[in-house]
C-alpha cells in the first residue's frame, strides 16, 4: 500500500476531499460530530490515514474496485515495508481511507484482523480473501513475489520474508446498488 498526505506540504492544510470524506463516512462508525467532542479520544477529529493500494495507478484503482464490489477483504504488505518508514502496523479496529489513483477518497475500511506471518506461510483462505487473480494460494504468491521484487528490489524479497496479512471490512460507501452514471 502507498501511503498518501492527507495534509498539502506546502500550505500546511488538511486535504478538503479527505476531510468531507471523513465527515460523511464516519456516521457508518456510530460516531457523531459529537462524539469528537464528548468523546474520551480523538480519533474522530482528525481524518485516519489515507492510501492507496499497490504502486501504480493501474493497481490502485483494479484492487479499490475490487474492495467496492465486496470482493477484497484482505490485504498484504512486507512487514519491511512498515518498519523502513517507520510506519505503525495496522491494529484490529483501526479505520483508514482507501484512495483511488486520482488520490480522491472513495472507501473507509475498518480493520478485522491483522498477524504477522512468513511469506510462504501465508495460506489459502487469505490468498482468497485478497479476491485478486483466480483467487488461488498459488497465484497469490506468484503475483505477490513479482509485486515485492519489484517494489523491494531483486535483494529485498525471500520466501521466509516476514508479511503483514490483514482482514478489513468496508464500512463506507455500504455495499448496495451502483448508481447509473449520467
Amino acid at each position: 500500500m502507498t501511503e498518501q498526505p492527507t495534509v498539502d506540504a506546502e500550505t500546511g492544510t488538511q486535504d478538503t476531499r479527505i476531510a468531507d470524506f471523513w465527515d460523511a463516512a464516519r456516521g457508518h462508525l456510530g460516531w457523531g460530530k459529537l462524539d469528537t467532542v464528548l468523546g474520551e479520544s480523538v480519533d474522530g477529529a482528525v481524518p485516519p490515514p489515507a492510501w492507496s493500494f499497490g504502486d501504480d495507478a493501474r493497481l490502485a484503482d483494479e484492487l479499490l474496485a475490487l474492495v467496492l464490489e465486496g470482493r477484497k477483504t484482505a490485504t498484504a504488505t512486507a512487514l519491511v515495508e512498515f518498519t523502513s518508514g517507520d510506519e505503525p502496523l495496522p491494529r484490529v479496529g483501526s479505520v483508514s481511507i482507501v484512495l483511488d489513483s486520482s488520490g480522491d477518497p472513495r472507501a473507509l475500511v475498518r480493520t478485522t484482523d491483522v498477524e504477522v506471518v512468513p511469506f510462504d506461510r501465508v495460506d489459502a483462505a487469505h490468498a482468497a480473501a485478497e479476491g485478486e487473480d483466480d483467487g488461488t494460494l498459488e497465484s497469490w504468491r506468484r503475483e505477490h513475489e513479482v509485486y515485492w521484487r519489484r517494489v523491494l528490489g531483486a535483494d529485498g524479497f525471500s520466501p521466509t520474508m516476514d508479511v503483514v496479512v490483514e482482514r478489513f471490512e468496508l464500512v463506507y460507501p455500504t455495499q448496495g446498488p451502483t448508481p447509473p452514471v449520467d
